[in-house]
């Protein structure tokens, strides 16, 4: 059974009188006059064909999002999560659990927080913005943006070490099948592992490229040999539906390793045996984590994860956050963040400001006829001041108020968990960006009401 809301409020002890404590009596009221949000909660919840009214008493939809906020705020992993939902009375009572409520255990919060999609959580982040401008914390008519990198959970990409992913993927998943359906294999993961580990010790080049020849030769047996045990588990005949889904699991998981594989042999042996320089665009970083971009920042540092480009407003609201596909120049994102803020706040902002990253002519001249009247470039590149405002001390002042863009992607990635995303699949990275938003957004508005109440 899994409600929206907890129809009986339980009898819950009162929040501790500290500051932090009134920060979450701010969040829970304005959670609680936002519309339609436990609908939208409930409704990735309860999976199609199931009947969310019968069954065992799950969290209900607006204790997920709370746990979630919970959780991105202090940076915990769901087994911290679960420990201070049962020991802490302040998160007791901001997640709606009573005093004698079993509370939720890891998994239990790690499979509905999981559930819950980006568009779900981008439109509850649009909801708190909407709520902001109701309450003049925010009008967006002066807004700053900027582009910042979230990395992706996995570890620095070698070839050597792709390919030693592979076979050990591959070898694990064809030891379930033997295990299970008696289907022989030759494990190579042995090999693989010691030519890994002389590829990186290798002290000339000659030597590594005879390991790395070796690494191949195992990887391209291991895959022969995958293929071969994929199409065994297609002829297998079983009554039973439970082993029928794990046979088609197995077979469907080693055809997607064969083709992740395949891609990691083919740029291995154009670079290190042909000697090419492949496209980022052409490369895989990660078997688990595919969807991974490299991005190259400002020429030196190489990051893999994903570019964001965000933008905020003068009360350190974050109004809007895009997750991009690859690795976009900041100038090609520019007029399409304004754009965005026209729909979100249903007119042009009065002034916005950019990174030096972001400036052109072409830029200056389509922002100014979406109806901005001030559009600033922290550097600015043969553009005259008189062309993008109206006098110095105008470019002056929206380019020290841009500087604070840097403090709102601090204050997300030190307290909101937004430096690196632990979650599997792209659809979850987007998911984690938007919901740590979420979480900042909702601590900024309960920061301002409780300053306008001293």
């Amino acid at each position: 059974m899994r409600e929206k809301i907890t129809q009986q409020q339980p009898l819950m002890p009162a929040p501790i009188n500290h500051k932090h404590g009134k920060e979450l009596i701010r969040m829970s009221l304005v959670l609680d006059q936002l519309s339609d949000v436990t609908e939208l909660v409930h409704g990735d919840l309860v999976r199609p064909g199931t009947k969310p009214h019968k069954g065992r008493r799950g969290m209900s939809a607006e204790q997920v999002l709370r746990a979630l906020i919970i959780k991105l705020m202090n940076g915990w992993g769901y087994e911290q999560l679960a420990f201070h939902l049962a020991d802490s009375s302040c998160y007791r009572w901001f997640c709606r659990l009573g005093m004698g409520d079993t509370t939720p255990d890891r998994s239990t919060l790690q499979k509905a927080i999981k559930h819950l999609r980006a568009k779900t959580l981008e439109t509850i982040n649009r909801k708190i913005v909407t709520f902001a401008v109701e309450h003049r914390i925010e009008s967006g008519d002066k807004v700053r943006t900027d582009c910042t990198v979230v990395e992706s959970n996995i570890h620095h990409p070698t070839d050597s070490s792709l390919l030693f992913d592979c076979v050990r993927v591959m070898a694990r998943l064809m030891g379930h099948a033997q295990e299970a359906f008696a289907i022989n294999y030759a494990d190579r993961t042995r090999r693989a592992k010691r030519r890994a580990l002389g590829i990186l010790n290798a002290k000339s080049a000659s030597q590594r490229q005879g390991l790395y020849r070796d690494l191949l030769k195992v990887t391209q047996e291991t895959v022969v040999q995958a293929q071969r045990v994929a199409k065994r588990l297609d002829k297998i005949e079983v009554g039973d539906i439970m082993t029928l889904a794990k046979v088609q699991s197995l077979a469907s998981e080693l055809r997607r390793n064969v083709e992740l594989t395949g891609r990691v042999i083919s740029q291995t042996e154009r670079r290190v045996l042909r000697g090419e320089s492949v496209p980022a665009t052409e490369k895989i970083v990660s078997i688990f984590e595919p969807h991974t971009d490299i991005i190259v920042k400002d020429r030196r540092n190489v990051l893999y994860g994903h570019k964001i480009c965000l933008t905020a407003g003068a009360s350190g609201i974050v109004t809007d956050v895009v997750v991009e596909h690859g690795n976009p120049a900041d100038s090609t994102l520019a007029v399409k963040m304004i754009e965005r803020q026209c729909t979100i706040f249903g007119k042009p902002p009065r002034q916005a400001t950019f990174d030096g990253g972001f400036v052109s002519h072409a830029n200056l001249d389509d922002i100014k006829k979406l109806g901005t009247k001030d559009v600033a470039f922290a550097k600015k590149c043969h553009l005259a001041i008189s062309d993008m405002v109206k006098s110095t001390w105008v470019y002056r002042c929206l380019r020290n108020f841009r500087a604070g863009v840097e403090g709102i992607i601090s204050f997300l990635k030190r307290s909101f968990d937004l430096t690196r995303c632990r979650l599997s699949g792209l659809a979850s990275f987007k998911a984690h960006v938007s919901a740590s938003v979420l979480a900042c957004n909702l601590l900024v508005v309960a920061r301002h009401l409780i300053a306008r109440d001293a």
